[in-house]
């Protein structure tokens, strides 16, 4: 035990090395940027003034949205989705899979799950022990279910998910901006230095290192933050893009798109004003989801959540959940719903 317990330690100290990076390189910028280039390298006061308080704007933002990043822990399913005592003896007990399967599908009966696996099983994590949201993964480096999960991200040493998502894309924004600010405003003296028109100094090697590393880290940055944009737009996450999420009637790679608009609010939120704030402003609270084909009664999934041991409570926000905890009927009806042609479907218990 004890040996596995101090490897169990190494490895948690190693997941911070990538982020002592960034913060290193993030401190060396600093005093680059402030030292070097505004203090000992620009003669003019208007514009040194002008730099510092641009570049500080920027490197706030960046820092702000990074930390949140870090330190907003990944929310795990509610107990909702836990089995229930008898259900759980009886599920560790029995060896066949079909009858563990019959066992969840009681439980899962009124839960607002929607999504399967491949093979049309319902989702359940044997790590945590609770029946899978949807959207909802396992994350070995992390040892738990995270809600809505993208991906584990080591430079942040942390889940990507639905309580930080809206954060860590913000921090990718406000990173590619903080490069550009530095890449802008340095430039100038970088081609100065170059061609020799300022005389050698210790700022010269601070100031050329400087713009090299602002443009490829530029570089990286947007490509990437160009992808989770196009993500958010299309409504998927970065595991959904690669596996495609499977319903009762297959898999489909749009199955949780409503259209750009509402699929940036599931995000950001529905008031633009908090948009470029890290603060939680997204719809919902990562247990259940409205899916392109299924609209329902945001307190109707709210309530059957209550019924099965989750108060409004245990959510990281108030916001309001929004789900799709329905049942496919063959007379399915069709309506009109916020100017969408969507399938309205009713709920039914299997006897």
């Amino acid at each position: 035990m004890a040996p596995s317990h101090a490897l169990r330690c190494c490895k948690r100290a190693l997941n911070w090395v990538p982020v002592l990076f960034i913060n290193l390189v993030v401190g060396w910028s600093y005093y680059a940027y402030v030292v070097e280039l505004c203090v000992y390298t620009i003669p003019n006061n208007a514009e040194r003034i002008s730099y510092l308080v641009i570049f500080h704007i920027s490197l706030a933002m960046f820092i702000w949205a990074y930390w949140k990043t870090i330190c907003s822990r990944p929310t795990s399913p509610s107990k909702a989705f836990g089995l229930p005592r008898a259900e759980k003896e009886l599920y560790e007990k029995e060896e066949r899979a079909e009858t563990q399967q019959e066992i969840l599908k009681k439980v899962g009966r009124n839960l607002p799950v929607y999504t399967r696996t491949a093979g049309g099983a319902i989702r359940y994590c044997d790590f945590c022990q609770v029946i899978k949201p949807d959207r909802c993964h396992h994350c070995t480096t992390c040892e738990m279910c995270v809600l809505k999960m993208d991906h584990h991200c080591p430079w942040v040493n942390n889940c990507v998910g639905f309580s930080n998502y809206k954060y860590f894309v913000l921090f990718l924004a406000y990173a590619s901006l903080y490069c550009v600010v530095i890449c802008a405003t340095v430039i100038q003296y970088f081609i100065k230095f170059w061609t020799k028109q300022l005389p050698d100094t210790h700022a010269k090697f601070h100031i050329l290192f400087l713009f090299f590393v602002a443009a490829l880290f530029f570089i990286s940055i947007v490509s990437l933050l160009s992808y989770h944009l196009w993500l958010v737009g299309k409504n998927r996450t970065t595991i959904e893009a690669f596996r495609a999420p499977v319903f009762s009637n297959g898999a489909d790679k749009n199955g949780f798109s409503l259209g750009f608009s509402r699929n940036v609010a599931e995000v950001f939120g529905d008031e633009g004003k908090y948009w470029i704030i890290p603060v939680f402003s997204g719809l919902g609270d990562g247990h259940s989801f409205v899916t392109r084909l299924v609209h329902i009664d945001p307190e109707q999934a709210n309530s059957i959540l209550q019924q099965n041991g989750k108060s409004p409570v245990d959510g990281e926000t108030n916001a309001p959940l929004v789900g799709n905890n329905v049942q496919h009927t063959e007379d399915a009806g069709k309506e009109k719903i916020d100017g969408a042609q969507i399938v309205s479907v009713t709920m039914e218990s299997d006897p």
